[in-house]
């Protein structure tokens, strides 16, 4: 069974029409341009003509897709590239005059940059009343922190994430993925969303502000708001650690021949499954002043057979417990095939890519959206021409 997957998008995507000019570089920011893309709104990148977005040189495993790297693919198909130097009086001129047709406009510079540029959200309201200024920064745009680099690994340290995953005994272990930048970049899409409704009904734009910070302070509002309880940090599990506030036997424990997870699982029914008298000398009351005890336990029982065994005797007793995958197996298995989540991106006649859909189905359909990320200011002429955009008259702009 193949797992890429073509049909075409379901009609009328909610966003079609919709003009998103996206001033932004790397992930936050192109992330949320990707996904309204996905939903039909036309996403035009601004950028350098000189070096553009930055993500266009900044690899992942070194893999390149002719001159731009395969991070700058993942996310940044299925828009068009506009060249403009925004210091040179004649391209401003056409930015501006592509703001006053803009529906939303979108940034991840640090603060004040945009300002700078005459791009800031005073001049944008002058030019488009009703426009959507969103943006993006590391900290917020004032306090101690407001100039610090925004990058991902940076907010996940000084954001208290480091100390939630990994097991007591470990040093701070980041999140293993861009996490503040996916997940600001998602509430940036859902801050958009929410205000072209508002402008629909009341033809008010308004200015939308996120920081990674922020988000991931969000990200982490089960474990805060127990915290602000106490003010005591969740501590880790010793050994088998999956989520600070959760009793054994929730975590991940090694069999013979691979892993399991375990979640949610009554002390008595686990128990049950596997039948072993060291197990049955704790009670429920146990499980979280006990817990790195009782999680001992069961990983010294269950690292005598494969999980295929485990698994069987788990799935009898209708308990929650799964074996880890990695990507070969998940692949390869039937739930994930026929979840669809693969597409074919076309970059020439002679070179394609796979990368992940859109994970949102409307009426049923999937969104495939197979267009490529653009060369560096592959649509300028088809944009300057599409908005009849005009060239300065000397006056001040």
């Amino acid at each position: 069974m193949s797992d890429v997957k073509t049909a075409p998008n379901p009609g009328n995507l909610p966003l079609e029409g919709v003009l998103v000019l996206e001033f932004c570089q790397y992930l936050s920011g192109p992330s949320a341009g990707l996904r309204l893309a996905d939903l039909g709104a036309r996403v035009i990148k601004i950028e350098n003509p000189s070096t553009g977005d930055a993500c266009r040189i900044l690899p992942i495993k070194n893999q390149w897709i002719d001159d731009d790297s395969l991070l700058f693919h993942t996310i940044n198909r299925n828009k068009e590239s506009f060249t403009a130097n925004l210091k040179d009086e004649k391209d401003l001129a056409f930015i501006h005059q592509l703001i006053s047709k803009a529906d939303v406009m979108v940034n991840n510079f640090r603060p004040g940059v945009m300002e700078r540029l005459n791009l800031g959200y005073g001049k944008a309201q002058m030019l488009n009343p009703g426009i959507v200024y969103a943006e993006i920064s590391g900290y917020g745009s004032t306090g101690p922190w407001a100039k610090k680099p925004g990058q991902d690994l940076l907010v996940q340290a000084i954001s208290g994430l480091m100390h939630t995953s990994g097991n007591a005994g470990d040093p701070p272990t980041p999140f293993g993925l861009a996490i503040g930048d996916i997940f600001c970049g998602a509430q940036m899409v859902q801050g958009i969303l929410a205000a072209l409704f508002r402008k629909k009904r009341t033809g008010k734009g308004v200015k939308l502000e996120l920081s990674l910070m922020e988000s991931l302070i969000d990200f982490q509002f089960e474990l805060l708001t127990t915290y602000f309880v106490d003010y005591e940090q969740p501590k880790r599990s010793e050994n088998n650690h999956a989520h600070a506030l959760l009793g054994a036997p929730y975590g991940i424990y090694q069999t013979k021949d691979g892993h399991l997870a375990l979640a949610m699982i009554p002390i008595a029914d686990l128990n049950k499954a596997l039948e072993n008298p060291d197990l049955s000398a704790f009670s429920q009351s146990d499980v979280f002043a006990k817990r790195d005890e009782i999680k001992a336990t069961i990983a010294a029982i269950l690292i005598h057979e494969n999980s295929g065994y485990w698994m069987e005797k788990f799935n009898s007793c209708g308990l929650w417990a799964t074996e880890v995958k990695n990507w070969n197996s998940l692949k390869a298995s039937a739930g994930f095939q026929v979840l669809n989540t693969v597409q074919e991106i076309k970059i020439s006649d002679s070179k394609t890519i796979k990368t992940t859909r859109c994970p949102i189905r409307l009426d049923g359909k999937r969104i495939f959206s197979p267009k490529a990320a653009p060369l560096l200011g592959a649509d300028r002429e088809k944009i300057i021409a599409d908005f009849n955009l005009k060239e300065p008259d000397h006056e001040t702009t």
